[in-house]
């Protein structure tokens, strides 16, 4: 019986998961989890773990929505999963994170390579980080099973159990989305990281500019002839690019709804700009 669909290991009915409501769901819906070469490392930490039909069972859980909540801190991952109990379970993931004299380390060697420096400040990781972090001895992503403390409250005694794997897969998903969690986890979180990286010596500090005051007159502070600006707004027209702001931003974190984040605003923005104009300008402008 072992194995069979519905039954797990040791011949026993598999247990359904409650059916969660509003949880996270995984942008994949079929095949491997992570675009981005940093995202495919962290999954690949979680498959060097041998937990079998729990990997695919934590893939299920991921891409149903079953993970409700997911906290990341420094060295820390706090979550909450809808198991088959009504009580949702409780996972723990804790990295080993660098001592500061390691990652004094890591940012004098970073700070020798000005590439990797100004993609890391423009919101790159580099593939090549990883040489650097073993030059000096040390590893940018959990080495070996010590590095990774996990925990669950549900019954199973494995672990990582499959509660474990889902918040892990979407953990990989997060990577792909904010590359900077990953030194989080290690202990040094993105505002540390850049502001460290792009450190530099103050600028000499010059005497203020005297302030001039301004004319009391009203047609001298308008000009000569007095006028006033007819149009302060400038151009408005539709944007060419919908949902321009939103892109630069980038995803959402741990978005929950059915398409990625970007793809489901999208439209919204193309609809609503069309109004806004003809709130603002009445709708003849668009004919004009």
């Amino acid at each position: 019986m072992s194995g069979r669909w519905g039954w797990d290991d040791w011949g026993h009915p598999r247990s359904r998961p409650v059916k969660a409501e509003g949880g996270i769901k995984s942008q994949s819906k079929r095949g491997a989890f992570g675009e981005s070469w940093w995202a495919k490392r962290w999954i690949q930490v979680l498959e060097g773990f041998d937990i079998g039909a729990r990997l695919a069972r934590g893939r299920s859980y991921a891409r149903k929505g079953q993970v409700l909540s997911i906290t990341i801190a420094n060295g820390k991952v706090t979550a909450k999963v809808q198991g088959s109990r009504p009580q949702p379970y409780n996972v723990t993931i804790e990295v080993k994170t660098l001592s500061k004299s390691d990652w004094a380390k890591v940012l004098d060697a970073l700070g020798r390579q000005a590439l990797f420096a100004a993609k890391l400040l423009a919101g790159e990781m580099p593939q090549e980080i990883e040489d650097v972090f073993t030059e000096v001895g040390l590893s940018l992503f959990p080495a070996k099973l010590g590095d990774l403390k996990t925990d669950c409250s549900c019954p199973d005694w494995s672990n990582p159990c499959k509660h474990i794997a889902a918040v892990y897969y979407l953990l990989g998903e997060e990577f792909d989305r904010d590359p900077f969690l990953i030194f989080a986890l290690r202990g040094l979180d993105r505002e540390a990281l850049t502001s460290r990286l792009g450190a530099a010596p103050p600028a000499p500090v010059t005497a203020p500019r005297p302030v001039e005051p301004l004319n009391a007159r009203a047609e001298t502070f308008w000009g000569e002839s007095g006028a006033r600006i007819k149009d302060s707004l400038g151009a408005v027209e539709i944007p060419r690019e919908p949902a321009a702001l939103a892109r630069r931003l980038g995803g959402f974190p741990f978005w929950r709804g059915e398409t990625p984040f970007l793809d489901a605003l999208s439209p919204i923005y193309a609809s609503a700009s069309p109004r806004g104009l003809d709130m603002l300008l009445g709708p003849a402008a668009r004919t004009e």
